[in-house]
């Protein structure tokens, strides 16, 4: 069975974010992921985990100036000391949560980048970033991201990203398939998770309805029937609920619409 980490930076909005780790444990998640941990002490962060019971299993390295716009500097020239200061800092909060995986933002590209020069700095800042990661047991994820959501973001394709981690040829690198993304930008998604899941090198899922990026019994995506794939290809990591509760930040929303999860767990109520 499929194990469902609750994303705090999308679910609960009605509650401030300290209060999150308590209605997701109250729900039955058993882990959490989110965008961020950086506005709070790890120690903070780790004691709230210890508190309710909870796995952290996922966040993001340093992205840049994301309030000004930045998403990631991986694929970007020139940021090398910025982008490894943020690894560096990612892998501390890593290692006082117990986190096994860190997902590395590649950037947005300017109108007539020469993709090339991009790709290549990509894979060699994610070497470099690797190599620090294993000494400190950690995974760096890289994540296709449609361009809707994200237009000008570096990487887009589940093959695209596969490619790089040919490329960057580090064991601790895997990627992130996020089933929202690769709907909008390529579906076929049962073929493709048959394709990529045997590999060993998907090491995160997340999950979605498209196309408004609520529950996942909401939208043109056939969960269950992907679940049951997902069960059978042998995949026994953790599945990111990244989604956003349609009934938005009224309290009690997001327990509400855990129908589709209590359904897949045989759970009533």
């Amino acid at each position: 069975m499929p194990r469902f980490a609750a994303n705090l930076s999308f679910l609960y909005p009605e509650l401030p974010f300290a209060e999150r780790f308590a209605a997701a444990a109250a729900d039955g998640f058993g882990a959490v992921e989110y965008l961020f941990p950086y506005d709070e002490a790890p120690a903070t962060l780790a004691q709230r985990l210890r508190d309710h019971g909870l796995r952290q299993v996922l966040f993001n390295a340093p992205p840049g100036d994301w309030a000004a716009g930045e998403r990631g500097l991986a694929a970007l020239p020139g940021r090398d000391a910025e982008f490894m200061a943020g690894i560096e800092r990612a892998l501390d909060y890593a290692t006082a949560l117990a986190c096994p995986r860190v997902h590395v933002m590649a950037g947005l590209l300017p109108a007539g980048a020469d993709l090339a020069r991009h790709r290549a700095c990509f894979v060699e800042r994610l070497q470099t970033a690797a190599a620090r990661a294993a000494t400190a047991g950690v995974t760096l994820t890289i994540e296709p991201i449609n361009p809707r959501d994200m237009p000008g973001y570096f990487l887009t394709h589940q093959a695209q990203a596969h490619a790089l981690l040919d490329d960057i040829g580090a064991s601790n690198v895997q990627v992130q398939m996020d089933l929202y993304h690769a709907q909008i930008v390529e579906g076929d998604l049962a073929t493709r998770l048959r394709r990529w899941l045997p590999t060993g090198r998907v090491g995160h899922l997340q999950i979605a309805g498209v196309p408004e990026r609520h529950e996942p019994d909401i939208g043109e995506i056939n969960y269950p029937y992907l679940f049951r794939l997902i069960d059978e290809l042998g995949y026994d990591g953790w599945i990111g609920c990244e989604y956003r509760p349609r009934r938005g930040a009224v309290p009690g929303g997001t327990s509400a619409g855990l129908a589709w999860r209590r359904a897949r767990e045989g759970r009533a109520g």
